[in-house]
């Protein structure tokens, strides 16, 4: 005599998902439980789980020989996660939940007590099982609140295994029981200072308003006390609201990593990371479960590297390739995960370990600068060449001194008036960009820039001439033209001219 019982479930590598069909096969041999398909050693345990939440659930699984098998086979799965379709698929077999079906997707852990716990990662799962055709998803109740921000498709909450017997046709009386909530951390709250706090810093404004228009990396480089972080945090409040499509790559990341049901959110993220942190807490990895860095939980929003050069230049060096290609993939032993990194960088650096050199040492108790050349050429060299080239503006942050404050009072735009400006420009990329898959000027390509994107003619004097004789690279080239086109959407102007270089070309002249 043989029954088997069909369920689905998800594998999760990174944001991808994979639709799993869980098969258990029911034999008349001695009694045993067994698990194939791939699983690694938390799923290998899910049988001694499965079988004590069972029993105190009120539905014991039959004294029969068990065989779980993961379909396909070849994909890896991890995670407690699949607890709750094994033992559905298992009661499925033994006819005690006669609904369970293998287009309907369960997702959860098994306490021993039969409750059913949250897991991370459910929103990209809920979204796997959406556009695999799934008729519906399954979720503890602490995770229902996040499962349901997924449009398209039906998601059920249920606190244990018994509650999700009963609504698969379970012939059980129902038992109230408490919850599992989800144990989710407490993200980092996203500056929303007011620009207008900025006094003398009109470069650093600029350079703001050009960032947050354009999408660009930023450089502040400047000593202690010039205003590097106070414009750094000022940035993300000048960045429009997320769209339905970007909020939820931006929720599935988060989700991944715990936030539970704060990983919702239409404000783009802020991330500011230790200059401590080590590559994976940057990139992202992790022994177990590949969890994401801080480059894609910062996707769609702001990674803040304060004190850049105090951080080890191998971490600096391993947002090289995130910056140029808008996803990091995370390589372990047991498989690769895919992140996005869509994320805009800020760098704040000091000239010197000091923080001094540059200063007018020739005012009365003003600091000078102890370092020499090569100190100065040493510190700052921990950010690499390759690295600034990817690095569209790079602006000096000066001391404000009394006659700046006296003449820039009340100067800078507000938060408010300067977002409606960063909304016209964007505005303006939005229709010249229409179609083509790209929606701010950092995005384009070279090839469109010396194509259809071309600058008005003989603009680009000065920029060719830095490339024939060697101080500007091709990608330097490419990232100054692409910050001329968003001078000119800021300016108003149709196509960038000479004036707009120029203030493309100043906005990177800090190193």
């Amino acid at each position: 005599m043989t029954d088997i019982g069909r369920a689905s479930a998800v594998a999760l590598l990174g944001t991808a998902g994979r639709l799993v069909e869980v098969e258990a096969h029911l034999s008349s041999q001695l009694p045993g439980f067994s698990i194939i398909g791939l699983p690694d050693t938390s799923l290998g345990e899910a049988r001694e789980r499965v079988r004590s939440a069972a029993a105190n659930a009120g539905c014991p699984l039959p004294a029969r020989r068990i065989t779980v098998n993961l379909t396909p086979a070849a994909i890896p799965k991890r995670g407690s996660g699949f607890d709750l379709a094994i033992a559905m698929a298992v009661l499925a077999a033994a006819g005690t939940a006669p609904e369970v079906s293998h287009r309907i997707v369960y997702v959860g852990e098994l306490g021993l007590d039969g409750r059913v716990r949250p897991v991370p990662g459910v929103i990209p799962m809920t979204v796997a099982a959406r556009d695999a055709g799934a008729d519906r998803v399954v979720v503890p109740v602490g995770n229902l609140a996040e499962a349901q921000v997924v449009p398209g498709v039906v998601v059920t909450g249920v606190d244990s295994l018994r509650g999700a017997a009963i609504d698969a046709g379970a012939l059980l009386p129902p038992v109230d029981v408490d919850p599992v909530l989800a144990d989710t951390a407490v993200p980092l709250p996203t500056p929303t200072a007011e620009l207008a706090d900025v006094v003398g810093n009109a470069i650093g404004v600029r350079a703001v308003l050009a960032a947050a228009a354009g999408g660009h990396h930023v450089l502040l480089l400047g000593p202690p006390g010039a205003g590097k972080t106070m414009l750094a945090e000022r940035l993300p409040a000048l960045l429009p609201d997320l769209d339905a499509e970007a909020a939820l790559e931006v929720a599935s990341v988060r989700s991944v990593a715990g936030l539970g049901a704060r990983s919702w959110t239409v404000r783009p993220p802020w991330e500011a990371p230790h200059h401590s942190a080590s590559a994976i807490a940057l990139i992202g990895g992790g022994s177990g479960t590949i969890r994401p860095g801080a480059v894609s939980r910062a996707t769609r929003g702001v990674l803040f590297l304060d004190e850049a050069p105090e951080f080890p230049r191998a971490v600096l060096d391993a947002l090289r390739q995130p910056l140029e290609s808008g996803r990091i993939t995370v390589h372990r032993a047991a498989g690769a995960a895919e992140f996005p990194a869509r994320c805009q960088v800020v760098l704040a650096a000091n000239p010197c370990p000091c923080g001094n050199a540059g200063a007018r040492s020739g005012e009365e108790n003003a600091p000078v600068c102890a370092c020499s050349a090569t100190t100065r050429r040493r510190y700052l060299g921990r950010m690499s060449g390759p690295l600034l080239d990817r690095i569209d503006i790079r602006v000096r942050v000066d001391r404000v001194t009394t006659a700046a404050l006296r003449a820039a009072d009340g100067s800078a735009p507000s938060t408010r008036e300067a977002r409606a400006v960063v909304d016209a420009a964007r505005a303006r990329m939005h229709d010249r960009l229409a179609g083509t898959g790209w929606t701010r000027n950092a995005e384009v390509p070279g090839t469109w820039l010396r194509g259809p994107g071309r600058a008005a003619p003989g603009s680009t004097a000065e920029l060719d001439r830095a490339l024939d004789l060697g101080t500007l690279t091709m990608r330097g080239w490419d990232r100054a033209l692409r910050l001329a086109w968003t001078m000119s959407d800021l300016d108003g102007v149709e196509r960038p001219g000479t004036e707009q270089v120029r203030a493309a070309i100043g906005l990177r002249g800090a190193l």
